[in-house]
């Protein structure tokens, strides 16, 4: 049998521990021994080793591994031992980027590790006779824990105790409201999770009341611990950057052997150049095709974004994920903590005869802080103030508004118990829908009791009741939650007082309104998003008139939208729902099943989808989603482990923000990947025709290596960490299908490649012409295509003017621009280095016409900016 149809007796006798004393300090190790950590399985993690290897898999970096092997056996062959430099430096490069990515992995690994701690950390637990606060991850079957209002519960338990138990239970059943639990009562072996009202359950939190329990799971053998499981299998899909890049990397490999194959066989029928020329030639084109840095470059750029959302409340899970989010269209969010501030505000007061409500302030007529008075007195939740004026809320929601609002009235909750001391009540129960005090005030007991109108308006005996169900629909439909007041008073208390001898006979006294409001910045958000060709959708649990006020203030729900219910969508075919889905704005009532229809559905019109979720239950849509974004603060280990991203303040305006970083860097990539590409090709399409036109290649490996690893790589870098550009969000986002080189990027790259083919052959030309040797050639043409990439990076900074977003802007990029030019120098000028690298000095006019030349770029990239052929 299961614990929660056991007997006390049953369940104890059979975990075997003393519900006094607990168990002993040699039990819990034999118990931990056997059942492990209280923990969430992991997947096993990649050694170190393991992951430096996965960096090896992308084309491009086994081509380049390939090509300095055949250097390098070249080199041994002929013993030419002077030329390693060039097949080792290749080497080098790769391990670099090997290294680099290890890195950043386990940066990324680290940051998700860190979120662990936030779900439950601790747990009282009675050992050896005591009562100790150890870590959740601790605790073993049979072990006594102690509950109480405000607790996460640390691991699956049965109650031996309870007092007026409330567990708050949605992140594993998705109730939207507080289980009612008693230690005394009997359920069926096959009654369902939310029926067990004698369990309480790992993740999950005490609203109210207290308990005493016995741990009966712990780990992947708790209720939330089986759910996780079910996900073990699901893979990860890839991200569209990540398939881009992939596609990409294919094609340049394609690219690098075609081309390296024709000069090969060019080169063989010349009679100018020898077998091994042409095989080093044919391995300078293969470099020159394949950007060797573009995928630790692309890491980098995302890195960088995930340190800058970190700042913002965002973390990452996987890197390539920023860029899908950058691409979101439809951002569904769930509403309570999210889109609102997750703690209940009283917002109206009516008072018994004054025919309007008053807005609760912190100077409330005399009449409505008489009723804040009695309805604070009637509540049991408490608020804590800390020293820096943080607010700790213990306690159902309800209550503790009320209570805050009379603090706020110069009423503190423990002055007025000790000024009007309680001595009796009737707790709350979901029956009565009501809970009773009786208060000492001014020498009389005065009977108070708080509750639903409906049920309160039937006690009472005084009272305009007309005037105040008017004032309750009014409040109701304004997705206010109303509560009623009314007293009475009584000459003796029973001693064990009965809802018929108080609850009777009641004068009415007022009504409070109190609501979750909506964060102050979600509005503001809400706009950004529409603004930026967003759809922002609610998803709740909570009532469809409560969730549409609060859609409709924040601008979710405009004219036209549609609000449905669970029910409703549970009752729409597939078709019915793809031919309204564009036009629903607020799912009330909603069920897990219902948030992976919903996100499906959107799929489908080709949509990139956005899903927040803190329960266990939201993981599977959370997987299903593009983007899936769990809360830090409220959010299971599960949700978290099934989502991209953590949101580690809950809130809407945190995901607008990451869309905005996204798009940021999904901009700044294609910069990088827009210039990387348009240098290369245009020394690919420079070693091609030289060697049909000379049979001459205009540079060596190495050359050609310098210019990708310090000309290329380190303005790329720095090109990836220009800030966002303000005009960000007010463009659509771009489409789920758009390729990398969309938006003319493509026809753009190849007639940047054009345009340095065209400068470099003609600088070659010169060199060779007016230098008077091959050396000159290729050490003008080297001058030309290194430094004219330099200020290529400064041009690829914005599609609009340099001189309208400053040119120096980037002061990251300036540094790297500044240490590409000396390192360009350091082996022009530098004996020795100059010589490894095939360089010459030149004559003085030569090096004015390089000069020339390298402002080409910048002078016909401002001419095309100006006439508007890049926008």
């Amino acid at each position: 049998m299961s614990s929660h149809s056991q007997s006390k007796e049953e369940f104890l006798k059979a975990l075997s521990c003393d519900p006094q004393k607990g168990l002993t300090s040699a039990e819990v190790a034999e118990r931990r021994e056997k059942h492990g950590p209280n923990k969430l399985k992991e997947k096993k993690k990649k050694s170190t080793l393991q992951r430096f290897l996965d960096q090896f898999k992308d084309v491009m970096i086994l081509i380049l591994i390939a090509a300095a092997i055949v250097s390098f056996v070249l080199v041994c062959v002929e013993q030419h031992w002077s030329e390693l430099f060039e097949p080792a430096l290749i080497l080098l490069i790769v391990i670099l980027n090997a290294v680099m990515g290890v890195y950043q992995e386990g940066k990324a690994e680290k940051a998700l590790d860190a979120l662990k701690n936030m779900s439950a950390p601790h747990a009282r637990a009675i050992r050896d006779g005591q009562e100790q606060v150890i870590d959740a991850a601790d605790l073993v079957p049979g072990d006594i824990i102690k509950l109480e209002a405000g607790d996460f519960v640390p691991a699956d338990a049965r109650l031996i105790q309870s007092t007026s138990l409330k567990s708050e239970e949605s992140a594993l059943t998705g109730e939207s409201v507080p289980s009612e639990k008693d230690a005394e009562a009997t359920v069926d072996e096959n009654a369902p999770i939310g029926d067990r009202t004698n369990m309480v359950f790992s993740g999950c939190s005490i609203t109210y009341g207290t308990a005493v329990a016995v741990v009966t799971g712990t780990g992947m053998n708790t209720e939330m611990g089986k759910i996780a499981g079910l996900l073990d299998g699901e893979g990860d899909t890839q991200t569209p950057l990540q398939k881009k890049l992939a596609q990409l990397g294919k094609y340049l490999g394609i690219v690098a052997i075609a081309a390296c194959a024709v000069i090969f066989v060019v080169g063989i029928f010349s009679d100018t150049m020898e077998i091994k020329d042409v095989f080093m030639t044919a391995v300078s084109l293969a470099v020159s095709a394949i950007p060797e840095g573009l995928p630790a470059i692309v890491t980098i750029v995302l890195s960088i974004g995930v340190q800058r959302m970190v700042k913002k409340n965002a973390l990452i899970r996987r890197l390539p994920a920023v860029e899908t989010l950058g691409s979101a269209s439809i951002i569904c969010s769930d509403k309570t903590g999210t889109l609102t501030q997750n703690r209940m505000t009283l917002v109206k007061a009516y008072v018994d005869g004054q025919g309007s409500t008053e807005d609760i302030s912190a100077e409330n007529s005399e009449a409505v802080r008489a009723l804040l008075l009695k309805g604070a007195l009637c509540c049991d939740g408490s608020v804590v103030f800390g020293e820096d004026g943080t607010e700790q809320h213990i306690g159902d929601p309800t209550e503790t508004s009320i209570v805050l609002a009379a603090h706020k009235n110069g009423m503190p909750k423990d002055d007025i118990n000790k000024q009007y001391p309680r001595v009796a009540g009737i707790p709350f129960d979901s029956d009565r829908k009501l809970m009773t005090t009786v208060n000492v005030m001014d020498g009389k007991n005065v009977v108070i009791v708080k509750g639903a109108f409906d049920m309160l308006a039937a006690r009472c005996v005084a009272g305009d009741l007309d005037t105040a169900k008017r004032i309750t629909e009014e409040m109701s439909e304004n997705a206010l939650r109303v509560l009623a007041i009314a007293c009475k008073t009584v000459d003796t208390v029973p001693e064990d007082p009965t809802s018929e001898e108080l609850e009777n006979g009641l004068t009415f006294l007022g009504l409070v309104g109190m609501i979750d409001p909506p964060r102050p910045e979600c509005k503001v958000a809400v706009a950004t998003c529409r603004r930026a060709g967003i759809k922002p959708v609610m998803i709740t649990g909570d009532h469809v008139v409560t969730a549409s006020a609060i859609a409709r203030e924040l601008g979710i729900l405009e004219e036209g939208d549609m609000a449905i219910t669970g029910a409703q969508l549970d009752a729409m075919t597939e078709d019915e729902l793809d031919a309204t889905v564009e036009k629903i704005s607020v799912y009330a009532r909603v069920s897990p099943e219902n948030k992976i229809r919903i996100v499906k559905a959107w799929q489908r019109k080709g949509q990139v989808v956005s899903m927040t979720g803190d329960g266990v239950n939201d993981a599977p849509a959370l997987k299903a989603a593009d983007i899936g974004c769990a809360m830090g603060i409220t959010g299971t280990d599960v949700a978290k482990g099934a989502a991209d991203m953590t949101l580690t303040d809950d809130n809407f305006a945190t995901i607008v923000d990451a869309v905005r970083e996204g798009r940021g860097i999904y901009a700044n990539i294609k910069k990088v990947v827009g210039f990387l590409l348009g240098t290369n090709i245009g020394e690919v399409i420079t070693v091609f025709v030289a060697m049909l036109i000379w049979q001459q290649s205009p540079f060596l490996s190495m050359q050609l290596l310098w210019i990708n690893l310090v000309t290329d790589s380190l303005p790329a870098i720095a090109l990836g960490m220009e800030p966002v550009e303000a005009d960000v969000m007010d463009r659509k986002p771009k489409p789920k299908n758009e390729g990398l080189f969309a938006g003319g990027l493509g026809v753009r790259v190849v007639l940047m490649g054009a345009m340095f083919a065209v400068l470099s052959l003609l600088g070659f030309w010169m060199g060779k012409t007016m230098g008077g040797s091959l050396e000159a050639g290729r050490t003008m043409a080297f001058m030309v295509l290194a430094m004219s990439q330099v200020l290529q990076a400064f041009n690829m900074r914005s599609d609009k003017s340099l001189f309208k977003i400053g040119p120096f802007g980037n002061a990251k990029l300036n540094l790297a621009a500044l240490a590409s030019i000396l390192l360009v120098a350091f082996v022009l000028f530098v004996p020795g280095v100059q010589g490894a690298f095939g360089l010459i000095y030149l004559p003085g006019h030569l090096y004015l016409i390089a000069c020339g030349l390298i402002l080409v770029p910048t002078v016909i990239m401002e001419l095309c900016k100006l006439v508007g052929l890049i926008k």
